[in-house]
């Protein structure tokens, strides 16, 4: 009876760690975006797939369309942030569709934060904007997608670019998105 129980034991714990192990080895991968700007370099952002999912399966299905190459980023606003992914190229296009937002208050807008840009409530679409400087104010009003985890000094020299001014803040000279790719880590 003795061997029968301890038997059981040790095949449940075997049980238990296979299962632990299991799990640990089948982390979830992550996607980045990559965007190769002309003329500036290349930027790669975390996407947080697990905190805003629908937002970011909409930008991956975009990317993954070949949506954004060839995209400006049109507008600029010198410590405050550089925006894009409007088809038209003047901040008034869309993908023909509109997302609800997924606003979270642990994320904050911190200096490379990457978030939808919108009209309104419920309006995302193909617009995201990435943050120059921190902006509490932004705070609670729009979906964070994620952070620039390498690139930043390349965001920096497109948030130093001359533009027109307000009341469109369009850079001088175009910013081209050549090249955006996602890599899943």
């Amino acid at each position: 009876m003795r061997g029968l129980i301890l038997l059981i034991l040790v095949l449940a714990s075997l049980a238990i760690v296979s299962t632990c192990t299991s799990k640990t080895t089948q982390k979830q991968k992550e996607p980045y975006m990559h965007i190769l700007i002309k003329d500036y370099g290349e930027v790669e952002i975390k996407l947080y797939a697990q905190d805003v999912p629908n937002n970011v399966k909409n930008i991956v299905q975009l990317v993954n369309k070949g949506f954004y190459n060839g995209l400006k980023f049109h507008r600029v606003i010198k410590g405050f942030v550089i925006q894009g992914g409007c088809p038209k190229g003047d901040g008034t296009g869309t993908p023909g569709y509109e997302l609800a937002d997924e606003i979270l208050p642990q994320l904050k807008h911190l200096k490379g934060t990457v978030a939808m840009a919108n009209h309104g409530p419920n309006t995302n679409g193909s617009q995201f904007y990435i943050c120059l400087e921190p902006q509490p104010r932004l705070n609670g009003g729009y979906t964070i997608i994620g952070e620039v985890v390498h690139g930043m000094d390349v965001v920096e020299k497109i948030g130093d670019v001359a533009t027109t001014g307000k009341p469109y803040d369009r850079p001088l000279n175009d910013v081209i998105m050549e090249k955006v790719w996602i890599v899943e880590k």
